[in-house]
């Protein structure tokens, strides 16, 4: 079939990494906001349904717990900058943990680093050696080059310490990306050389659907419908029709400063009740449906950590 070594290889990639953790992917449905988007980001996420069966004594308890990590001037209040650099703690929480776990898969020598070799040969199951300058004509070995080259590429920049192979913490960078921040200027070049197709630094809506579009001029498909809402209301966020720079990381690295900064604004305008631009411990209470239903608690996880694990 054609295209089957090709969608093998993304299949592979796929599962040996498993699926990053992408905050806006139940952000929204349809038009509306998913309510339980927002449990979440402020505790944890191993089973939405766990926290549910805790006594409300225990809810508030916990919560009480993630509130004062939160505060760290320990006013008893919660700013929107204190909620964005804990959004972000528990993006890069998970990201590490699942980084820790794979990375003894991966380092099959026990030597501390995950070299070029040893990842192939786990995800492929062979070395890979890429000449780019080689003339393929097969399109199918050609789509695979251009795979390689890519894992190539974001293998080298994740690699910073001038030593061959991977660190933990550069396997952290490599495996996921978006939860590094020496890794943006690789996630947005790479979007821009396969989406901005007139070179101007920006993307477009036309760039961003690109050419899956249904024949002879009919109606849009369903999958463009979506597409154009989430680029007109998730990433587009100054409206003027193209996503700069930092749209671009909103879009393709969803867990960066920049999106948890987001939630938080989104957070504290649901549960601001006095208007002052900030929660206070009553309000979290008073709303704790949905401070249990957002990101800061991972969507009710980190009501089941433990003190010493938050």
């Amino acid at each position: 079939m054609k295209y089957s070594i090709l969608m093998i290889a993304l299949l592979e990639m796929f599962c040996a990494f498993g699926k990053c953790f992408n905050s806006n992917e139940d952000h929204t449905m349809g038009e509306k906001h998913n309510p339980e988007h927002n449990i979440h980001l402020l505790m944890g996420n191993k089973d939405r349904g766990e926290i549910y069966n805790l006594h409300p004594a225990e809810q508030r308890e916990k919560m009480m717990e993630i509130v004062k990590k939160i505060d760290k001037d320990s006013n008893k209040h919660l700013n929107s900058e204190e909620i964005s650099v804990w959004i972000q703690h528990i993006y890069r929480k998970y990201a590490f943990d699942d980084a820790k776990e794979r990375f003894p898969v991966f380092d099959t020598n026990n030597d501390g680093v995950v070299s070029w070799d040893e990842y192939n040969l786990f995800v492929h199951e062979r070395t890979i050696d890429v000449d780019e300058n080689v003339v393929l004509e097969d399109p199918e070995q050609e789509s695979l080059r251009f795979l390689h080259l890519k894992e190539k590429r974001r293998f080298d920049f994740a690699d910073v310490d001038g030593k061959l192979g991977l660190n933990l913490t550069e396997f952290l960078a490599f495996t996921h990306p978006s939860e590094v921040d020496h890794m943006n200027d690789f996630t947005i070049e790479d979007v821009l050389s396969e989406y901005d197709s007139n070179k101007d630094g920006f993307i477009s809506l036309g760039e961003f659907i690109g050419d899956i579009q249904d024949n002879e001029g009919g109606d849009p498909s369903q999958w463009a419908i979506e597409e154009t809402f989430r680029f007109l209301n998730l990433y587009d966020q100054d409206k003027d029709g193209k996503l700069n720079k930092e749209e671009q990381l909103r879009w393709v690295a969803p867990n960066s400063y920049g999106a948890a900064r987001q939630e938080a604004i989104h957070l504290i305008k649901e549960m601001d009740q006095d208007g002052d631009g900030r929660l206070s411990v009553d309000e979290v209470l008073k709303n704790q449906d949905i401070f249990m239903n957002s990101e800061v608690t991972d969507y009710g996880r980190q009501l089941h950590e433990t003190h010493d694990e938050l």
